[in-house]
């Protein structure tokens, strides 16, 4: 849980590999096509390959797998701007015949039901949705387990500042997200009771100005610390509590520690909830390199890293907050709390 992967995509792009938009065709592999063992592409969702989130993080697991076989030319991406374009963007990669197609998010179910069985040559991943179609594997994510830690972390930290009010952005309200939400909720209020608990939805993931509008919201109402759960436009709440610079973030999918840093070399990321997206596309891609890709659902959980909480001593928690943090992991692992995924607050309200 504590392994952070650095972004290196600008090194990348320097030896010429694609950074296409929707309206592109990405580029063929470099050099000895004969190299490539098997090319891969993936489609990002709106929010972008650099989204410093979830679609990044499902990029950096294919960048570690290409670093360690020796197949950087053979990775590419695409983005979307619009969900219009999941299809025409998944297809591309289709007709080039590319041997596994990521899709990032579930925002692509739709589109891969359509897609997946017109080439049945090719192989997919989905990421937090499930299919059964035969040429298709799926990752799902415990999140409410790594949003309940992180809970913990927001809790204890709104107690110590005399606060007892925290809150939670998300991105779309759909079910995938309001799990986010159930665990932070539940985190929060297993070490503060007295917790008021603010949620809001951006009904986007790319747009970072409605992300900070309401990241203003909830910080004047009194919250202390906020969650975000909304890939690119979290990235506003980050900024917004880098700007008040008495306030705190926590960030999502990967360790976003260093997006909250200020100029003192401090940071207003309290902690981050990790997701290995970046876990799933490397296993997934190295499985297949090695001729052992199977259509399964896979489901990522506290207990095989899959998530949790990022826990690195000598930033923004105290020891003795990361050992209550790690207390409530094993009890989770230990079976003796059970983290619903069934959120209790309405968009826009709170619990108090």
């Amino acid at each position: 849980m504590k392994r952070i992967l650095k972004f290196v995509l600008v090194a990348f792009l320097a030896l010429g590999l694609v950074a296409c938009s929707n309206q592109e065709t990405p580029e063929e592999p470099q050099g000895d096509e004969t190299a490539c063992t098997i090319t891969i592409g993936l489609v990002t969702d709106t929010g972008g390959i650099d989204d410093r989130s979830f679609n990044q993080s499902a990029w950096e697991g294919l960048e570690r797998y290409a670093e360690e076989n020796n197949q950087e030319e053979c990775i590419s991406y695409l983005q979307s701007s619009a969900a219009a374009d999941y299809v025409p963007n998944l297809s591309t990669f289709g007709d080039q015949g590319t041997d596994l197609i990521v899709a990032v998010g579930y925002l692509f179910d739709d589109a891969i039901k359509e897609v997946a069985p017109n080439y049945p040559e090719s192989k997919f991943l989905v990421i937090d949705t499930t299919s059964n179609l035969e040429n298709v594997a799926s990752a799902v994510f415990a999140s409410e387990q790594g949003s309940f830690l992180v809970g913990v972390a927001a809790g204890l930290k709104a107690k110590e500042n005399g606060s007892n009010a925290v809150g939670f952005v998300g991105g779309m309200a759909s079910d995938l997200i309001k799990a986010f939400q159930a665990g932070y909720e539940q985190g929060v209020l297993a070490v503060n009771p007295e917790a008021t608990i603010y949620v809001d939805y951006c009904d986007s993931f790319d747009n970072d100005q409605i992300g900070q509008q309401l990241a203003q919201k909830q910080y004047d109402l009194g919250a202390t610390v906020i969650y975000q759960a909304a890939g690119n436009a979290g990235n506003g709440v980050i900024r917004e509590a880098k700007e008040r610079g008495d306030v705190w973030a926590i960030g999502v999918d990967r360790d976003q520690y260093s997006e909250g840093e200020m100029e003192d070399g401090t940071s207003r990321v309290l902690t981050s909830m990790i997701k290995r997206v970046d876990t799933a596309t490397y296993t997934t891609a190295t499985n297949l390199f090695n001729g052992e890709f199977t259509a399964e659902v896979k489901t990522y959980t506290l207990a095989d890293e899959g998530v949790g909480a990022e826990l690195t001593e000598g930033r923004n928690l105290t020891a003795e907050e990361i050992e209550t943090v790690n207390d409530f992991a094993q009890q989770i692992l230990d079976g003796e709390i059970e983290v619903s995924s069934v959120p209790t607050i309405e968009n826009g309200g709170s619990n108090a």
